[in-house]
């Protein structure tokens, strides 16, 4: 198959945790994979794994709030392969605070990467797909849409990606695209292993009050995200689109 011909996916935030597993996944399933984060050391060592496993990927470091950026990292993958199948809009970031003591700029920061940045990539991506007239957009949000304790911005955030994803499906699907929504549940990861940190409670007890919970006695793992994402990236997902799928072992 020729370079033309391979599909692309692009994944925001794919340095680690749920942004690395999907590159991962997405380049198993067949896809060359651009990888756009602003930790460009951790992106460059993903994309060179990934060429020594037989598929070619790009590392672009890219703060996705900025549109300037986000037009430059699309025009250096288009430059390379001409083509956007799917995009994983996962980049995000928290400043947790109870909502009567959060400044100004922790709402903005978190607003800015999780939604703005979605809006932006995802617009970059759709000039590509609508011209193909085929592609997948997923966007990453969590089970906070709906309300949690001290994460007014990232629920906000996570809520406006639900809005987004709802509203695309509509305006896109006429183009063949499929716009969906992954709501994770509590993820083994380094932003949820942060709050060990934040919280000043240890992991042992964070953890056991999630398992308490879940109606399957695990921790979520960054695979779980990925294989949900292979999937509504892939033939078999050519007509569920609008939904917002919760991942979260219950």
């Amino acid at each position: 198959m020729s370079t033309s011909e391979t599909p692309v996916a692009v994944v925001t935030g794919a340095a680690q945790g749920i942004g690395a597993a999907i590159a991962r996944r997405l380049s198993s399933d067949g896809y060359q994979v651009a990888l756009l984060d602003l930790k460009a050391d951790a992106i460059e060592d993903l994309a060179r794994e990934l060429r020594a496993n037989g598929r070619d990927a790009l590392a672009v470091s890219c703060d996705v709030s900025s549109p300037e950026q986000v037009t430059s990292a699309f025009a250096a993958i288009g430059d390379r392969w001409e083509r956007v199948d799917a995009l994983a809009s996962n980049a995000g970031i928290t400043r947790d605070h109870m909502f009567h003591k959060m400044p100004p700029e922790d709402w903005d920061a978190v607003i800015a990467t999780h939604l703005r940045g979605g809006y932006l990539v995802a617009q970059a991506a759709q000039r590509f797909m609508v011209t193909q007239r085929s592609g997948a957009i997923v966007f990453i949000s969590s089970r906070a849409a709906t309300g949690n304790r001290g994460q007014a911005n990232y629920g906000a955030a996570k809520a406006g990606l639900e809005g987004l994803t709802k509203t695309l499906a509509i305006e896109l699907g006429p183009f063949g695209i499929t716009v969906n929504a992954i709501a994770p549940g509590f993820i083994d990861s380094p932003m949820t292993r942060a709050i060990e940190e934040r919280s000043g409670r240890s992991w042992d007890e964070i953890t056991k009050d999630v398992l308490a919970r879940n109606y399957i006695k695990r921790l979520g793992r960054p695979e779980d995200i990925a294989g949900t994402v292979s999937f509504l990236t892939s033939p078999d997902a050519t007509y569920l689109t609008g939904q917002v799928i919760q991942v979260g072992g219950r």
